[in-house]
C-alpha cells in the first residue's frame, strides 16, 4: 500500500501527488499495474469521476486482508509500503 504523495515522491516528482492521481485515472481497465493499492495521505480511498470505482478499491483491498476502520481508512503506519 502507498500514498500518492509516496508514489509521486518515488518517482522523483515530491511533491507532486494529484499528477499520480492524474496517471492513475488515465490507466486503461484491465492494466497489471496495482491501482488499487493508492490511497491518499489520510488512508482513504480518494473520490472518482467515475461512480462505483470507490467501490470497487475499497473490495480489492478488503479482499487481500486490508481492513479498513469505521471513518473508512486504513492504518497507514501498519500497512505502507516502506521500499523493502
Amino acid at each position: 500500500m502507498a500514498t500518492y504523495g509516496q508514489v509521486a515522491a518515488l518517482a522523483g516528482l515530491p511533491g507532486h501527488a494529484r499528477q499520480v492521481g492524474y496517471a492513475m485515472y488515465a490507466l486503461p481497465e484491465h492494466t497489471a499495474v496495482p491501482w488499487h493499492r493508492v490511497l491518499n495521505a489520510r488512508g482513504e480511498v480518494s473520490r472518482r469521476s467515475v461512480p462505483g470505482r470507490e467501490a470497487e478499491q475499497r473490495l480489492r483491498l478488503e479482499v487481500e486482508g486490508v481492513e479498513f476502520g469505521a471513518r473508512g481508512r486504513v492504518n497507514l503506519e501498519v500497512v505502507r509500503w516502506d521500499g523493502r
